[in-house]
Parts: structure tokens; C-alpha cells; sequence
């Protein structure tokens, strides 16, 4: 029977990885979601233990080098905004955190400490002996940078020249996120079994009004329409829901402490001031430990929910050129 059956299964699951891969390269009338219009060149890495990752890169193969890390259910190309704003200057690599995008999942449940490796083993990949990268993380992508910080300090210097923190965390999501009415607004705390139960949940996303709502409403605003919706729904919906539950699990338990204070670079945090997933009250946590490191650069709160590098693009791009004109600067100064 199972010989049977197999086929069916084997062109149900490629049709599935083919409609994964549409929804990632969706072409819409803004063109700084589309697909860039750069070339990217693919980079074969692969992790401490095995694990294929997916690398692109786009840009002079000799300008400063940015490294983008996405968030918890999304892909690399959920940077376009920032790959079409800056790859005519500058080297932007994008990877897919395991699962996720292309990259294998790996034979183990993820956690923090594989994030950090997989990082490593991206930045060995794509730098030069003595280059050093900016850094940019969103969500669990933050969460992946303080992680590599924590377990590989003696590299931070190294190979960061800054490093940019948006919409995220170094941990306690569930005692502090606003996503579910009536719960942490109030006297009302959100209990930890019902929060990973949440996060751990195989939700889909079709594309149907009340869906569509739900999810400006919760993730980002209701005020993020047309293009911005579209392209930020389509992303996360290209994420395996099996993937989604068991990286929601991780982010449950997340717990980095003040792995942020590793991150001896420049480090500029950025906030959504309506931002349920990860409020700015762990934007503030961040800064304050950046402070006592003695790096924390500067403190940004965009008008957005939680993806605001795709809902306010142009300021936050313009944040983030702020951050490379400065990082070019400093590698001026120190050549």
C-alpha cells in the first residue's frame, strides 16, 4: 500500500513546495516588494550539523556587507523592501533560518543555540578574512543575533561592524504580549500553558476576508492595506504550519537573559508603537542592557505593529542607511 500511494504523496508535497515558492516571489504594484531586480547570487552553507541553509546575496560583491535575518514564519524575501532600497551600494545576504523559505529544518527541534551556529556559519560563509557586516535582525531574527552573541562573543567584534534589533526580544513573550484581548492589558495575565499552546498551534492563513482582518489586526494595524498586506501575508503563508508550531514552541520558552549585553558593536533598537507580538516594553529591556555594554546606539519607535521594516519601509530604511553611512564611516576611521 504504501508503494501505492507514495507517488501521490511525493507530488502533493512538490506541488505544495511549488506554491510555497510562488507566494515568496509574488510580483505586486509596489515595487519594493517585488522580487529585486538585482541578480542574487547563491552561497552553499551549511550548519554545524548538517543542515542546508539557503543563502542569497545581492549587490557589488566588494561593497560593505549587510546581513539580514528574518523573523518566525518568514523567509529572506521578506527583505525586499531593504534588498531593492540598498543592493545597488551595498552586499545584502539573506538567509532562511532552518525550516524556513528553502532551508532544510535539520534533525533536531531548533533552539536558540542552533540559531546562533547556523548565524556563525552564515558569516563565516559570506565574509572575507577581516570584513565585517552590518547585522539587521527582525523578530526571531533579533532574537537569533543576540543568541550568536551570547554564545559566540569573541566574534561580535569580529565580524559586526553594528548591528540593528527590530520588533523583538530577549525573551518572556507570553507575560508581556498584548496579541490576545483582555490578557497582560490589565489585571488579566496570559497563562504560560495557554501561550505556548498558542504559539505551538499548525494555524493556517487562507487568503479569505476574516483571516485577512485578523491578521493586520493581531500582527500588524489595521491602517496596513493593498501591498503591504498582501506582501506581508503572502510571506508568512509560505511558512509550513508544522514549522510555525515548532518554532512557536521555542519562542515560548525563550529566554535569552542579558545575552544582549554581548553585543559590543553600535546597536541601534527598533519598536512598533502598536506592536502586540513583541510591544516596545521589550524594546526598552533591550536598550537598557545595550546601555550598560556601552553600545546602544540609538532608539527608534516607528508607527507600526510588528513588521515594520515592510509597514513603514521607507522609514525604516531610512533608519537603516543612517546606520551603514555610520558603519562605513567607523571602518574609514579604524583602516
Amino acid at each position: 500500500m504504501p508503494a501505492v500511494f507514495s507517488p501521490i504523496q511525493d507530488r502533493i508535497r512538490d506541488r505544495l513546495r511549488a506554491h510555497r515558492v510562488g507566494l515568496r516571489t509574488r510580483r505586486y504594484t509596489t515595487a519594493a516588494f517585488n522580487p529585486p531586480a538585482v541578480a542574487s547570487e547563491a552561497t552553499a552553507v551549511t550548519a554545524a550539523d548538517g543542515t542546508r541553509l539557503r543563502v542569497h546575496a545581492y549587490g557589488p560583491a566588494d561593497g560593505d556587507v549587510v546581513v539580514l535575518v528574518h523573523g518566525w514564519t518568514c523567509c529572506l524575501e521578506y527583505w525586499n523592501p531593504q534588498i531593492n532600497a540598498f543592493a545597488g551600494n551595498y552586499r545584502m545576504v539573506a538567509y532562511d533560518l532552518r525550516g524556513h523559505g528553502g532551508s532544510d529544518l535539520g534533525p533536531v527541534p531548533p533552539t536558540p543555540e542552533l540559531l546562533a551556529d547556523d548565524l556563525a556559519a552564515v558569516l563565516t560563509a559570506v565574509l572575507r578574512p577581516g570584513q565585517r557586516a552590518v547585522l539587521v535582525g527582525h523578530s526571531l531574527g533579533g532574537m537569533t543575533i543576540q543568541a550568536w552573541a551570547a554564545r559566540h562573543p569573541e566574534r561580535v567584534a569580529e565580524q559586526a561592524s553594528a548591528v540593528v534589533l527590530t520588533n523583538t526580544a530577549p525573551g518572556n513573550l507570553i507575560a508581556e504580549t498584548t496579541v490576545l484581548p483582555v490578557f497582560n492589558r490589565g489585571l488579566i495575565p496570559l497563562p504560560q500553558g495557554l501561550g505556548r499552546w498558542g504559539l505551538a498551534a499548525q494555524l493556517l492563513f487562507p487568503p479569505i476576508p476574516p483571516v485577512r482582518w485578523a491578521f493586520r489586526r493581531q500582527v500588524m494595524t489595521l491602517a496596513s492595506t493593498g501591498d503591504v498586506a498582501d506582501f506581508a501575508l503572502s510571506i508568512v503563508r509560505s511558512c509550513p504550519a508544522t514549522v510555525r508550531g515548532m518554532f512557536g514552541l521555542l519562542l515560548g520558552d525563550l529566554a535569552l537573559g542579558r545575552a544582549a549585553e554581548n553585543l559590543t558593536v553600535p546597536t541601534t533598537v527598533i519598536a512598533g508603537d502598536r506592536d502586540d507580538l513583541t510591544p516596545p516594553v521589550h524594546s526598552r529591556r533591550l536598550v537598557e542592557m545595550l546601555t550598560r555594554a556601552g553600545s546602544f546606539d540609538a532608539y527608534r519607535v516607528l508607527h507600526t505593529g510588528h513588521l515594520g521594516n515592510v509597514e513603514a519601509y521607507a522609514e525604516f530604511n531610512a533608519e537603516l542607511e543612517r546606520v551603514l553611512v555610520a558603519a562605513h564611516r567607523g571602518a574609514e576611521a579604524t583602516a
